[in-house]
């Protein structure tokens, strides 16, 4: 489906739909404390999560109306089966008819999909790197919230640490140069990290980018006294580093990250989505790995697509669905829950075992 008018989809706020994050599996390797600190979880059907067919389907929708970057995630996304086949498809799908590869790269930019991204915690990623980058990959976040094998196995409950790290560095080996390491900073576990953090993002070239503690998804344990604020992390990197200088302190395309240069020049990033929240400008999308088009990280409810879709729907069908649910669209959830006086985790464990789709490690954080 083209958007006929070239003109981006606007929300009730102006807000442009730009970008689109596609859960591909539910499961995890990882039980991570802020995001899945339970012991039992309810998963997708196996028959309910989208074909790749049905994902680049959807992807080409998307794209028609204007969303020019997508990041795959989950759940673990490394583990969902051939998923280099995916990229391939889904950067076919971005690329104009008339496009053709150059003959350094194999595939060229196109207008359509420029930035196809992954999300991963790294485990699996020693094994896909190069495929993943063959396909067409473009960057890789990595997760990674502790150097300390103790503190990982205490957080993760699974995995090694050593293969993460591999993992990052088989990234850079394959030729992925914008790497970040996304890291969850946590009152009380590893705010006393945050200088090593940065060590490791110097040693294998790599943007480290502090994230706020968020009351979203699972983390049924949190509390507000957690949250290490980005005014807290300045002041801690300050006390090891020096003066450190704002590179742009306005929120800039879809990245939500505030990014800032040590006196070495090395570059972070902080996401204060609790503190300070970046609802004004998210153009931000997520579908689910069963076809749940959500608005915000923080919606209770989204508009289901893959009944449509696996009904015959047709493109433009489905296109005139999404554009009606953004125009409508009002949320910013990060702001309202700032706003509350007495808060809490967003939903309870009980919540959580009703609707699967409540969960961080469905809709993609």
């Amino acid at each position: 489906m083209k958007n006929g008018t070239n003109a981006p989809v606007l929300d009730s706020f102006s807000r442009p739909l730009r970008s689109l994050r596609l859960s591909v599996t539910d499961r995890c390797n990882l039980r991570c404390r802020y995001c899945m600190p339970g012991e039992e979880y309810q998963w997708i059907e196996r028959s309910e999560i989208l074909t790749f067919e049905e994902l680049v389907t959807l992807a080409q929708v998307f794209i028609g109306l204007g969303v020019d970057r997508m990041r795959l995630t989950g759940g673990e996304p490394l583990l969902r089966r051939d998923l280099s086949q995916l990229v391939a498809m889904l950067r076919e799908a971005g690329r104009p008819p008339h496009t053709k590869s150059n003959g350094s790269s194999p595939w060229a930019p196109v207008p359509g999909l420029r930035d196809l991204a992954l999300t991963t915690n790294g485990l699996l990623l020693a094994a896909q790197a190069q495929d993943l980058r063959k396909a067409g990959l473009d960057r890789v976040t990595i997760s990674l919230d502790t150097l300390r094998p103790d503190r990982f196995r205490a957080l993760a409950r699974y995995g090694d640490l050593d293969d993460v790290i591999a993992g990052i560095r088989a990234a850079r080996e394959a030729g992925f140069d914008a790497l970040k390491i996304n890291s969850v900073v946590i009152r009380g576990f590893n705010e006393d990290e945050l200088a090593d953090l940065i060590a490791l993002g110097q040693a294998v070239g790599a943007e480290v980018r502090f994230i706020e503690y968020m009351d979203v998804g699972g983390a049924t344990e949190w509390s507000r006294s957690q949250v290490v604020s980005r005014v807290e992390i300045l002041d801690r990197l300050r006390e090891r580093f020096g003066a450190i200088e704002p590179l742009n302190l306005q929120f800039q395309g879809t990245a939500p990250a505030d990014r800032f240069r040590l006196p070495d020049g090395t570059t972070f990033g902080i996401i204060s989505s609790t503190t300070a929240p970046f609802c004004a400008q998210c153009g931000r999308a997520r579908l689910t790995p069963d076809g749940l088009f959500l608005l915000c990280l923080y919606a209770r409810q989204g508009l289901d697509l893959k009944r449509p879709l696996r009904d015959g729907a047709s493109p433009a069908e489905l296109g005139a669905m999404i554009v009606e649910r953004w125009q409508g669209r009002r949320d910013r959830g990060a702001e309202e829950r700032r706003s509350l006086r007495a808060r809490g985790p967003l939903f309870q464990i009980e919540d959580l075992r009703r609707d699967v789709h409540l969960e961080m490690h469905t809709r993609g954080g």
